[in-house]
């Protein structure tokens, strides 16, 4: 993609005067874990290596331990959500008037719907788009609510061609609009520690299975649930393990019980990095068959990625920007999200010959484009680092 012309107004403000401070703001950041957070942790993290920079954050379990890691100063925002917004503006208006900002890029229009033009006009923004956030109907309350946000910004950085495509019918100015995929890290070293606790859960089951995500229904773990329920009769001795939180937690484990899955079905949630990673590690297949709920949509699915970075497949659904993620037949399989039955025949696919193991090793080596090192470099080149 030919940036020149785009990048010469940044030029102008920027410099080249790397002594000047980023701000990242945002709403989704770790320790808590899922997509969103990883990867404006993994920004944070790559970001500062080649600029200084300042991350604004909300509070989680576990946040003043996992900052103390970084080599950079994070503040975070706890009380009510609604409030913590304008926290973080107020922070925001003081870093500004005491430190000579660079730029500010936000995980979400909502990060910096009450920045004000003053600010605005002054400092470049990105804002990161990932899909189910836009997606709403043209002319709608939030829908202007988006675009007037999105319009304050110099940049809008699309995960997929996908969210780029969904945010230009939706009204976004389709001359800002880049597409960078989120980026991963490379694969972890496990703790032995962390892998003995993953191999505890899967315990001696002949085929492990897992799922970290948000419990939502666009997500698709109750149809999963229900394929797996026909795969415990070919295959009973398999263990399913899902991790996240989310409104849909009470309803995914009464349908557990109630198709009698207690036994090959665990659930957990507010775990660490380390184990998430030894989990991936030492499971045979990532199921998501992600769908579109109403306007809820999955704009690319970075778990994909996760997992595919531990030689791990995926069964995706083939709505949104999972396909841009997953390669179907290559690095995992593409099915209805809407239909079990198709979950089903994927997971059949998936198991029978260990077909797992052929998809795996594709997936390994798909991942390594999404490496941090590689996805910094187009952040790095809009910013002109």
């Amino acid at each position: 993609m030919d940036q020149n012309n785009s990048i010469q107004a940044w030029d102008v403000i920027l410099n080249g005067k790397n002594n000047l401070m980023i701000i990242i703001t945002t709403r989704s950041y770790p320790p808590e874990i899922g997509g969103m957070q990883s990867l404006m942790g993994g920004l944070a993290i790559h970001l500062n290596n080649l600029h200084p920079i300042k991350v604004l954050a909300n509070s989680f379990t576990g946040d003043e331990s996992y900052d103390k890691r970084n080599n950079f100063e994070t503040n975070r925002m706890g009380g009510l959500k609604i409030l913590k917004k304008y926290r973080k503006f107020n922070l925001l208006k003081e870093v500004i008037k005491n430190n000579s900002v660079e730029a500010i890029i936000a995980d979400h229009w909502k990060s910096i719907e009450i920045i004000t033009e003053n600010i605005s006009d002054k400092i470049p923004i990105l804002c990161l788009i990932h899909g189910k956030e836009i997606n709403h109907p043209i002319g709608s309350f939030i829908n202007k609510r988006s675009i007037n946000s999105l319009a304050k910004t110099k940049y809008i950085i699309a995960n997929s061609e996908f969210t780029k495509n969904l945010a230009s019918e939706k009204g976004c100015d389709n001359k800002k609009i880049h597409v960078i995929n989120p980026g991963i890290n490379e694969p972890q070293i496990i703790t032995a520690e962390a892998d003995y606790q993953a191999k505890e859960l899967f315990g001696n089951s002949d085929i492990k299975i897992i799922t970290v995500s948000r419990f939502d229904k666009r997500k698709g773990i109750d149809f999963s649930l229900l394929a797996l329920k026909n795969i415990q009769a070919i295959y009973p001795n398999f263990k399913y393990v899902i991790v996240g939180n989310g409104d849909e937690e009470a309803n995914l484990k009464k349908t557990t019980k109630v198709l009698n899955l207690e036994n090959n079905v665990t659930f957990l949630k507010n775990i660490n990095f380390d184990l998430k990673n030894a989990l991936l590690k030492n499971s045979n297949i990532f199921l998501m068959p992600a769908r579109m709920e109403g306007t809820s949509v999955e704009g690319f699915g970075i778990s994909y990625i996760e997992a595919a970075s531990y030689g791990i497949p995926s069964i995706a659904g083939k709505d949104g920007g999972a396909p841009d993620a997953v390669l179907n037949n290559k690095t995992g399989l593409l099915c209805n999200g809407y239909d079990h039955s198709e979950i089903y025949d994927a997971l059949k696919n998936i198991i029978e010959n260990k077909k797992y193991l052929e998809l795996g090793k594709n997936a390994k080596e798909f991942s390594k484009q999404f490496y941090w090192k590689e996805i910094i470099k187009k952040y790095a080149n809009i910013l002109s680092l």
